[in-house]
């Protein structure tokens, strides 16, 4: 039962786009190689770039996977169920997600979790899950943050990780992997992505 609560939030989170009809179906996709591309002396250094994130916008960075089509599925059902803007995200693969793994205690290329970063510090696993699911609102007037906040008392860490993991480590098996790596997107979600460039020097 206990355990039952976090993977609907888990399941939810997966879903295809295309199972919900999400107007989040225009992606303007940059090659890796372009961004990763850059000589290590035009980048700033990792603290820099953290402060530059959040000196004038305080929301939470989701740093997904950008070439998982599980995730990128994830970040368009959080991109309809936050109509208010409340979440931002960036690629773990991108130079700005580098930074943040970095400032935060993690290696530059790990790219085996979710993490949610915000001016404080950060979440991995089950518990950026949650995060997360405390700012949807799947419903109109309906949010998850009372079922996101069930699921962090009544289900342990240790067992909410295990099934995080169980996904996580199959994620490309599921639902595959792509050529090219979601840095941002257009029009409408443009101000939810992050700025690759603020990474520059």
């Amino acid at each position: 039962m206990k355990s039952s609560v976090y993977t609907t939030v888990i399941v939810l989170l997966a879903r295809s786009s295309t199972s919900f009809g999400f107007q989040a179906s225009h992606q303007l996709k940059k090659t890796l190689s372009t961004h990763t591309s850059l000589a290590a002396t035009q980048m700033a250094d990792p603290a820099t770039v953290s402060n530059r994130v959040f000196e004038t916008d305080k929301r939470p960075i989701i740093l997904f996977d950008g070439v998982c089509n599980l995730c990128n599925n994830a970040v368009n059902l959080a991109l309809d169920w936050d109509p208010e803007g409340k979440l931002r995200f960036s690629a773990l693969q991108s130079n700005v997600g580098r930074s943040l793994l970095q400032v935060n205690g993690r290696q530059a290329d790990d790219i085996s979790s979710i993490v949610v970063v915000t001016e404080a510090g950060a979440f991995i696993k089950s518990d950026a899950i949650l995060v997360i699911s405390e700012e949807l609102s799947p419903v109109p007037l309906l949010p998850m943050k009372h079922l996101a906040k069930l699921g962090r008392y009544l289900v342990p860490q240790f067992l909410r990780d295990i099934i995080y993991d169980g996904v996580a480590d199959n994620r490309y098996q599921l639902m595959g992997k792509r050529t090219e790596c979601r840095f941002d997107a257009d029009g409408e979600f443009e101000d939810r992505f992050v700025d690759d460039d603020l990474s520059l020097l």
